[in-house]
């Protein structure tokens, strides 16, 4: 599949899980892909891997001056911008009791300030035709034990692209929510622990856990002209999770 021929997108948090697979899934139909990461290490086996249509830039959501950077090789290489997957985030556990100002400051600047600041300092670069992505969850919409903060954020992610395809009108640019339900990453591994993923695998109506390339499939089809007359959606790939 060609899909995405000569688009060029940027991937936040694409150096691991959902981000490097969705790299990979629009790499193959023809994109070149910027990926945003925070640990060069990481970054540079990404690319690596990915092969000559991938770039790494290094920095941190959080970071204003990282991001500027992020789009100044973006326009300094390809002038102008397609796709934007606003995938990076954070998340941990914490009880309602133990909940603390640190906690919820850390997954509030991440996933809501980070993505919004990813969102509006791409929009200079970006054309009639593109596509902005935001990385979702299941937990937005139905809660998830013990993980306030980032059932909060990912509930506040989605309303973001409802607000912003009102403010897009006459722009030509679409945002929608791509919404993973439990997905074996990196992150789900290290956050649930092998006990919380088979609890998770059995929420699912599947009984599993997504594979990361199943989410990017998704991502590759909200990437793409496929779904020209879609915003401020939201795209439910979580096996039934949110659904029943």
């Amino acid at each position: 599949m060609t899909r995405l021929n000569g688009k060029t997108a940027v991937i936040t948090g694409g150096a691991t899980g959902i981000g490097l697979a969705s790299a990979k899934r629009f790499i193959e139909e023809g994109a070149i892909v910027f990926i945003f990461a925070r640990r060069q290490e990481s970054l540079d086996a990404a690319v690596a891997e990915l092969g000559p249509n991938a770039r790494g830039v290094q920095g941190s959501i959080t970071n204003q001056a990282d991001l500027d950077r992020l789009y100044a090789a973006v326009k300094a290489e390809r002038g102008t911008l397609d796709i934007v997957l606003a995938n990076a985030g954070a998340a941990s556990r914490l009880k309602l009791g133990e909940l603390t100002a640190g906690h919820i400051d850390e997954i509030f600047d991440t996933n809501v300030k980070g993505t919004i600041f990813t969102v509006q300092k791409a929009l200079p670069l970006m054309r009639d035709g593109g596509s902005i992505i935001l990385t979702g969850s299941s937990a937005g919409t139905t809660g998830a034990p013990g993980m306030t903060a980032y059932s909060a954020s990912k509930a506040a992610v989605r309303n973001l692209a409802k607000t912003w395809a009102e403010d897009l009108k006459g722009t030509g640019i679409r945002v929608n929510v791509l919404s993973p339900g439990a997905t074996a990453t990196e992150l789900a591994k290290e956050t649930l622990g092998e006990e919380g993923q088979k609890l998770y695998a059995s929420f699912t109506p599947l009984q599993r856990m997504a594979d990361p390339s199943e989410i990017a499939a998704a991502a590759a089809f909200l990437a793409s002209s496929d779904s020209s007359f879609m915003t401020a959606s939201e795209v439910a790939v979580d096996g039934g999770l949110a659904q029943l």
